[in-house]
């Protein structure tokens, strides 16, 4: 007998809290990393140990509790935005070169899970090793996400505002093809999930940057503060409505 599922139903409102979730990453990342001058490398191990023992809270849980999922969602959210940085910038490996990197590991992370477990569903998570393998695919597809949206924001010359575009483009285009074809729900689900990570670091990079670099100009502070608001509005909805 299945136990029950520690992950929520992939509905409208499932996205809408991943992109909050993943942008709040992006600046909150860029906060620790930047603004406060932490640096990338120290900034991932700090964040790696809060990653930590938020997975460890979810793990111990036996069924799906919003606020612990969408933590360990944020947490790897933030940890992939230092990691990236660390990876693309301080390591000097560029954001193409990080980007087909983290690509590579993210293929080897779901083959292994399709191997050892016989598929990749999500539509219920219910025993421990199907959900370190989805928590591995989950935290890599964010730290690619930023390697990939800094390279769509900087190096392709489409800037925050032309790579969030051309982003949203496809994703709204997986939404419609999954509503009108067969093609296989599993992968357009992980393409989708991967794709809102770089959505969610453009319009990061969209909100903080200053008005002379392309941005909005409400920098990393002022953009984490309304983003975790709007995320705490969603949370305690879907709480709410689960309790229901």
């Amino acid at each position: 007998m299945k136990g029950l599922s520690k992950v929520p139903a992939v509905t409208l409102g499932f996205w809408i809290t991943k992109i909050c979730a993943t942008t709040l990453g992006e600046t909150g990342g860029d906060m620790l990393s930047m603004t406060l001058n932490v640096g990338y490398a120290v900034s991932s191990l700090i964040l790696l140990g809060l990653f930590a023992v938020a997975l460890l809270v979810q793990l111990r849980m036996q069924r799906y509790i919003p606020s612990v999922y969408w933590l360990v969602v944020l947490s790897t959210s933030t940890v992939g935005t230092t990691m990236s940085d660390y990876m693309d910038r301080s390591l000097g490996l560029g954001y193409a070169t990080g980007s087909l990197i983290l690509v590579g590991l993210l293929i080897l992370v779901l083959t292994v899970w399709r191997l050892s477990v016989g598929s990749l569903s999500v539509s219920n998570i219910s025993n421990l090793r199907s959900e370190l393998f989805y928590w591995s695919a989950i935290l890599v597809s964010n730290t690619l996400g930023t390697a990939l949206g800094d390279y769509l924001a900087d190096d392709s010359g489409l800037g925050f505002l032309g790579a969030a575009v051309l982003i949203g483009s496809v994703i709204a285009l997986i939404a419609l093809v999954y509503q009108i074809s067969r093609i296989n729900r599993i992968a357009l689900f992980w393409l989708a999930f991967v794709l809102t990570r770089p959505f969610g670091a453009t319009f990061g990079d969209l909100l903080t940057k200053p008005l002379s670099g392309g941005g909005l100009g409400f920098g990393t502070a002022g953009a984490s503060a309304i983003l975790a608001l709007l995320l705490l509005v969603l949370v305690v909805r879907e709480t709410r409505a689960s309790a229901v």
